[in-house]
């Protein structure tokens, strides 16, 4: 992932400042990193079985961070941890989706507004450089690119709205909609679409507009919304 504060640059004191150049991960984030983006991409699909032993082995990470990190994927919905009988990655459920949906417009919302309103200078560069290369990627339909970066701006919105409650929430929905977005947005989704609506939400934060960021975060939810639909052709 890329880094929020390049070295050197100037943000501001006390708290805020530590949370921004604190960009070490530990070895716990860095196998939930690498194991959200296997789930999320399909390295692991769902209904597999995983085991903690198995991917300590094979990511090269000691199996007490691999184990805390399934246990953060678990609250996300993205793995179901069995006792005594194995850890599954989570199914894919349509009109979960469309209910989470419903939620995730009202929270992205929320901290959206919040971001355009409370980001740092720091925070605020990062969005706008976050915004070209959503663009770059619809340019060149570079959907691991996009998937990458959107993780940071999920990552980015959520310290720069400085609301724990929201954030938290957030984090519970991001990973179960980037997966379904992967699993299907080749055959009813835009991805240049979808990184340029991305992109329109990022610079509204940038530039501090409350009203911008929250009507472009409604136009990616309705995009979203008719996306999910068009997969199933669901009806609800």
């Amino acid at each position: 992932m890329a880094r929020v504060v390049k070295r050197g640059t100037k943000v501001a004191s006390g708290a805020d400042a530590a949370l921004l150049c604190d960009n070490e991960p530990s070895l716990t984030d860095r196998a939930y990193s690498i194991l959200e983006e296997m789930i999320v991409t399909l390295k692991l699909r769902p209904g597999a079985a995983v085991s903690e032993a198995r991917l300590s082995q094979t990511l090269g990470i000691g199996r007490t961070p691999i184990r805390e990190a399934l246990q953060r994927l678990a609250r996300e919905r993205l793995v179901t941890i069995l006792p005594r009988r194995g850890i599954i990655v989570s199914e894919i459920n349509v009109k979960s989706q469309l209910r989470l949906l419903e939620v995730r417009r009202e929270v992205e919302r929320l901290i959206a507004r919040s971001a355009a309103r409370r980001a740092l200078p720091a925070e605020r560069a990062r969005f706008a450089e976050i915004a070209r290369i959503f663009e770059q990627s619809a340019k060149s339909d570079d959907e691991t690119t996009f998937i990458r970066v959107d993780r940071e701006f999920n990552e980015l919105c959520s310290r720069s709205a400085r609301n724990e409650f929201g954030a938290g929430a957030m984090t519970l929905m991001h990973s179960l909609s980037r997966r379904f977005w992967f699993i299907h947005y080749q055959e009813a989704a835009d991805m240049p679409a979808t990184a340029k609506l991305h992109a329109n939400i990022a610079r509204a934060i940038a530039r501090g507009d409350e009203d911008a960021a929250a009507r472009a975060l409604d136009r990616l939810i309705d995009e979203i919304d008719k996306f999910t639909r068009a997969t199933v052709g669901a009806d609800t």
